[in-house]
């Protein structure tokens, strides 16, 4: 069939060298096509008006040069040629003709009936596939090109490059009368590389041109260790080739060892077939330098050897040693005495007598030997007191060493050492101090008692007596802490701790701690009635204050307008007022109170009146007179304050607040309330300054100056930020008829959330309907990128198919969803994607791949539109942990998933899609975040009251509350301050060596600077956050009162034990991959293993990690059964199996609710690690802790599908337990994403229990796991 005619023209009046070109349809068969055309070239003055080329492009690569051309010529009218292309399944290609004109020289080159035809071509040769090839470094390589048909002596045959680069000619060889073939040997192999090469041929019929093949070439091996010594003789050397890890190209077919003495000249080379090789016949006490050769197929594949090992034999001969008895042990030293013996001189002519002994202190094993130089007895000095030694003697030389039979003695106690000053912790109240310490570090024996002695230092109160705050108090060896009562608020106290053996007391130690001041005490109030009132005065009775631990250092007058309907009953709660509001700022905040004096303690010595609305100024404050017929709360509260004073804990304030009176104007008499006193004894009620200005906003800040910016907005409870965001844009600020149109409004989710007509995306018309243009969706500009956003509702039913019209037409490669589709019970947004795959309209959507991590899902789908040949690869960023009312506690996951969305968005690709339920309030939270992160990376300042303006001139409403509004600064500081510290996986190892270096001016690093941050950012939880835990029910279930868990994150128990509680001591925590995959917890005191076990089958627990050793002193007991079955309140736990693997107990436990048996019964796997010592902040071995990694990640694989959660504990639910959590959230984010990011891992951990990864040392040993981790691939 003629598939196009085609005529090219040229004339003189043009520039030499214009193309035109005529291209063929891409074309894809499992065979050889034959296309033949017909080209005619003419011209006036018979000259050649120019030439024709053809070129044959495969797979969309280059041009390349021509496979035919014809030129300098003109043709007696029509030629036929042929092309025989030879490009297989999958692969296509498409045909192009050009035409190339020569100036001066007029006519025309035309081209017509081109055809592809169904049989092979007559004339032009076809070509077999053409194979690939594989050569080393260095070697030539050679292509054979077969063609069938007849060759031809004129025939020119040639390999052309995939740049289209061609070879010289080649040499050809008729294999028969129907086919030939021909050799080239291509020379650049001089390096490791993959290029493509293919055959063309040039005949009187045409041309033929082959299919692309590859041009591999591999470098020979070269091992990348020396090889590895197993054992060495006098004339043997037993070594390990090491040919695991190479640089270079496999497989590896041959491995030989070469060796050679170190002073001398030759070698010898030995072919190794076996895992380890024995080099036999060495002479002894000589140095050798072995290395390995390895060979992979092919010439030349013998690579380079690799680095060498360098050892030396050994001599000959060995002697014995006999001790004979110790005598004179004292604490600190021991003599021993022994037999002489007689030795054999060697040849290596040297030898030595040692003493090797061996002792543990603090759990750590300490080691040593010295050198003996006399004859029969040696003194063993600079030794511990109360030590088990294991000692023997040691007579060595070159080749090895003969020890004698080990003895064990005991050195006598000594008085201990002082109490570590670091350990002493002191928990301030107002009248008492809680302080508890550790044992001394050198104990010395066995610790018989503690003496306390105590004694008040100074107070910040000069009335007080303190003459009689002193005291000694005695405290048996496991008794570490006391409470000591009836001292005196906003006293130092001196506590001075000694620790006793038999051998006697210790050296003292000494620290302060003061207790916090308490409330000023307010005297009562006898009075029901004021001393006198007119229509805008009150005059009522004032009493000085007691002060309780500081003086009072003001008094302050309140008055509060009191609403009928509001009016506070007197048994109401009185809170401080904390913020100072004049009379003039009261309107101005809608504050309902105002301060109408303040009084210093010198101008209230004795009870005197006061006139409220007198008229006149008190430092400061305008007392203005009250207006008739309204009803007043009358406060006078008293303040003390003793800040700045250095003490060992810095003394805050503390505020005393009473009604005086109250008027009621229906009634027109005055009421005296019930004293109420409100006491806030983990925190105090600070007066915050009103210093942010008003109307006065920053258009830009600095990042360096962020933090104090947010705090100075903070303060006067966020005044700043109220007065500034109720400064933008509210509500419409620009027309949206189009959105207003009926046959519009079902298309909107809400009414008052649609799209501005100047920025809103119009959706190409369907026929036939003239408002299928519409969807509720605006343009939304980015940083310095317009259109770079559409922000756009949540789909509904009504509108799935115009939202996959709109990404298919915008070219969007991301979505990005900020809501979930059913909130509070309310549908916020329809499920627009399919499972499996699903037509929306003429688009096909299919569902490719689907990776959940903790807080967002990200889906992979690939779009395809009907009359399209084109397959678009869409992603979803589904973030599913906006909680259903207000803002995240933390930006710190929505950050990361912000930097995800950026880092997976191609470049070249349309406006990223964001949508929540109405898209105004979400959607603007995340454009906003990715804007400001821009430009501060970029400026080094952040603007968002200006970004968020410009947002809603664009779409209304854009970040819709206030408090969203501050959650986009919290979350630019966090931001700013701690950096992006992903890490690719491929540049980890370098980066973390770079990271790890010590700078030798500043003594420090950038990891250690990176946990600094980490620190400074990590949330300060405050009483309130943690109230169930401070509850006094649940004191005795609590280990430590320092970390408790926060109420928020508080696994609240289900079954039902009795009386007991639903409290336990336990955090829900998130791995990288499933929220809350962890429960974090401390081991089980004795009154608490019920409530563990409650815990462990109430959340469906598969799996139980022991990261402590068991220290009855610290009350760790064993909390499980051992060969048989035990009820724990109502869970009855039974023995299954249990099994030892190095440092590993692993024990399987079957267990079930006895109160509900129709439940059935759960497996429980409990991983004991043994392999961390109490006296470490990490496990010495970074291998068998990812072993228990493993363990873990294996059974919940097989048994629970990765749905069961695992429990998590170590002494106090701590350091090891965060540390642990990290390592494997470290471990999943590599199998997911191929980046290791240890500080958001931990820091996610931190937002949820601040005790996570304690030390410097744990927050280094996840990144050397992680090393340790990537190695084992």
């Amino acid at each position: 069939p003629v598939l196009v005619f085609s005529s090219v023209f040229s004339d003189s009046g043009r520039a030499s060298g214009q193309k035109a070109h005529l291209l063929l349809p891409m074309l894809k068969e499992n065979d050889t096509h034959c296309i033949d055309f017909h080209y005619y070239l003419s011209s006036r003055d018979r000259s050649s008006p120019g030439s024709l080329n053809v070129y044959v492009k495969v797979n969309g690569g280059p041009q390349g040069n021509p496979i035919w051309n014809v030129s300098g010529v003109v043709t007696e009218g029509w030629v036929k040629a042929e092309l025989a292309i030879s490009t297989f399944w999958p692969h296509f290609y498409q045909v192009i003709f050009e035409s190339v004109s020569l100036k001066g020289h007029p006519g025309y080159i035309a081209v017509d009936e081109v055809r592809v035809l169904a049989h092979p071509c007559r004339k032009a040769p076809h070509f077999l596939r053409l194979q690939n090839v594989e050569v080393n470094v260095g070697q030539n390589a050679t292509f054979q090109c077969i063609a069938g048909g007849k060759w031809s002596q004129h025939d020119k045959l040639w390999l052309q490059q995939w740049n289209g680069r061609d070879t010289a000619l080649m040499v050809t060889r008729v294999v028969n009368h129907r086919r030939f073939s021909a050799t080239v040997s291509v020379a650049d192999t001089s390096q490791r590389s993959i290029s493509k090469y293919r055959c063309v041929i040039r005949s009187d019929g045409g041309s033929g041109v082959s299919n692309y093949a590859e041009l591999i070439v591999k470098e020979p091996p070269t091992p990348i260790a020396p090889p590895e010594l197993l054992a060495v003789g006098a004339t043997y050397l037993w070594i390990k080739p090491n040919a695991n890890s190479i640089i270079g190209d496999g497989p590896i077919i041959l491995k030989e060892v070469e060796y050679r003495t170190t002073t001398g000249n030759w070698a010898e080379t030995h072919i190794v077939d076996s895992p380890n090789y024995k080099l036999w016949h060495l002479d002894p006490d000589v140095e050798y330098e072995i290395r390995v050769l390895l060979t992979r197929p092919g010439e030349g594949g013998t690579g380079p050897p690799g680095p060498p090992l360098t050892t030396r034999t050994k001599c000959a001969g060995r002697v014995s040693a006999a001790l004979q008895y110790i005598v004179d042990i004292r604490s600190r030293q021991l003599t021993l005495q022994w037999e002489p013996f007689g030795y054999a001189v060697t040849r290596c002519h040297s030898y030595n007598l040692t003493v090797q002994y061996q002792y543990v202190f603090n759990q750590q094993k300490f080691e040593a030997e010295e050198l003996i130089q006399t004859s029969s007895h040696y003194t063993l000095r600079g030794l511990r007191p109360f030590m088990t030694i294991k000692l023997r003697l040691a007579l060595s030389n070159p080749e090895g060493k003969m020890e004698s039979e080990e003895l064990v003695v005991q050195t006598e106690e000594d008085v201990p050492g002082p109490v570590p000053l670091e350990s002493i912790q002191g928990g301030p109240f107002e009248e008492k101090i809680y302080v508890q310490w550790k044992p001394p570090n050198e104990t010395n024996g066995i610790i018989t008692l503690y003496e306390i002695t105590y004694k008040a230092v100074g107070s910040l109160d000069p009335s007080a007596d303190l003459s009689s705050q002193r005291g000694k108090v005695f405290k048996l060896r496991n008794e570490t802490h006391h409470l000591f009562v009836g001292l005196y608020p906003g006293t130092t106290y001196s506590f001075t701790i000694k620790a006793s053996t038999v051998k006697g007391f210790g050296p003292p130690i000494t620290t302060r701690i003061a207790t916090k001041i308490s409330a000023p005490s307010m005297p009562e109030y006898d009075t029901d009635s004021p001393l006198n009132e007119t229509d805008t005065t009150i005059t009522v009775m004032l009493k000085p204050a007691q002060s309780r631990g500081a003086p009072v250092s003001v008094y302050q007058l309140v008055v509060k307008e009191e609403k009928l309907q509001k009016a506070r009953r007197a048994a109401d709660i009185i809170e401080c007022f904390s913020v100072p509001v004049s009379y003039k700022n009261a309107s101005s905040l809608d504050s309902p109170h105002y301060f109408a004096a303040e009084l210093k303690p010198i101008n209230l010595p004795v009870t005197q009146p006061f006139t409220v609305g007198d008229n006149k100024t008190y430092n400061g404050y305008w007392n203005a007179p009250l207006s008739p017929l309204k009803s007043y709360s009358i406060y006078f509260q008293a303040l003390s304050k003793a800040n700045g004073v250095k003490w060992q804990y810095q003394i805050g304030e503390s505020l005393f607040c009473l009604p005086v009176f109250k008027t009621d104007s229906s009634h027109g008499e005055m009421t005296q309330p019930t004293l109420t006193i409100q006491t806030h004894p983990y925190r105090s009620c600070e007066p915050v300054e009103m210093s942010y200005p008003r109307g006065q906003f920053q258009p830009a800040i600095r990042v360096a100056d962020l933090l104090q910016h947010i705090t100075q907005m903070k303060r006067g409870q966020g005044y700043g930020f109220k007065e500034e965001y109720e400064a933008l844009p509210e509500g419409q600020t620009a027309s949206w008829d189009t959105a207003k149109e009926d046959e519009n409004r079902n298309k909107n989710r809400y009414g008052n959330i649609i799209s501005y007509d100047h920025s809103r995306v119009r959706l190409q018309l369907l026929d036939g309907d003239p408002h299928s243009d519409y969807i509720n969706a605006n343009y939304i500009d980015g940083y310095h990128r317009p259109h770079h956003y559409i922000a756009t509702q949540g789909p509904m039913q009504e509108t799935v198919k115009d939202f996959w019209r709109m990404i298919w037409q915008e070219n969007s490669a991301s979505v990005v969803m900020v809501t979930n589709l059913v909130e509070v019970g309310r549908v916020k947004c329809v499920r627009y994607w399919p499972d499996d795959t699903e037509v929306y309209g003429d688009i096909k959507v299919t569902l490719i791949e689907t990776e959940p991590l903790a807080e967002y899902v990200i889906r992979t789908f690939t779009v395809q539109k009907k009359g399209y040949h084109e397959i678009r690869e869409i992603r979803q960023f589904h973030f599913t942990s906006w909680p259903d009312h207000g803002v995240p506690c933390y930006a710190t996951g929505l950050l990361g998933f912000v930097r995800q969305v950026k880092f997976l968005n191609p470049p070249e690709a349309g406006p990223i899609v964001v949508h929540c339920s109405a898209g105004a309030g979400r959607t603007g939270c995340f454009i906003a975040i990715d804007i400001m992160l821009d430009m501060a990376e970029n400026e080094g300042v952040v603007d968002i009251f200006n970004c968020v303006r410009e947002l809603r001139s664009q779409r209304v409403n854009l970040v819709q509350t206030e408090e969203q509004y501050v959650f986009v600064h919290d979350a630019i500081l966090e931001a700013c301050l701690c950096g992006n510290t992903a890490i690719p996986v491929c540049e980890f190892r370098s980066i973390y060596y770079n990271i790890s270096r010590l700078d030798p001016q500043t003594n420090s690093s950038q990891i250690k600077d990176e946990f600094q941050t980490l620190n400074i950012v990590t949330p300060r939880v405050r009483p309130e956050d943690c109230s169930i835990g401070l509850l006094p029910r649940n004191h005795d279930k609590n280990r430590c009162m320092d970390v408790l868990p926060l109420d928020r994150c508080l696994p609240f128990l289900i079954s039902v034990d009795g009386e007991s509680s639903n409290y336990i001591n336990a955090a829900l925590m998130d791995s990288h991959k499933q929220p809350a995959a962890f429960i974090v917890t401390q081991h089980p005191l004795p009154n608490t293993i019920a409530d563990f076990w409650r815990l462990v089958f109430d959340y469906n627990c598969s799996s139980v990690v022991m990261l402590n050793e068991m220290d009855a002193a610290q009350l760790c007991m064993q909390y499980w059964p051992e060969k048989t079955s035990c009820c724990y309140g109502p869970i009855q736990v039974e023995f299954v199996s249990a099994d030892i693997d190095e440092d590993i107990i692993n024990r399987i436990f079957r267990i079930c609710n006895m109160a509900r048996p129709q439940d059935g019964y759960r497996i429980v796997q409990h991983l004991q690690y043994i392999g961390w010592p109490a006296y470490r902040d990490t496990p010495p071995s970074k291998r068998s802790l990812l072993k228990v990694v493993r363990r873990l990640e294996k059974w919940q694989e097989q048994y629970d599908g990765r749905d069961g959660r695992t429990v998590v504990h170590c002494l106090n639910g701590g350091g090891r337990s965060g540390t642990f959590c990290a390592i494997c959230s470290v471990c999943e984010m590599i199998q997911q994403q191929n980046i290791i990011d240890v500080f958001h891992i931990v820091k996610t951990l931190r937002n949820n229990k601040s005790n996570m990864v304690e030390s410097l040392e744990q927050y280094k040993f996840v990144y050397e796991v992680a090393l340790e981790y990537l190695s084992s691939f």
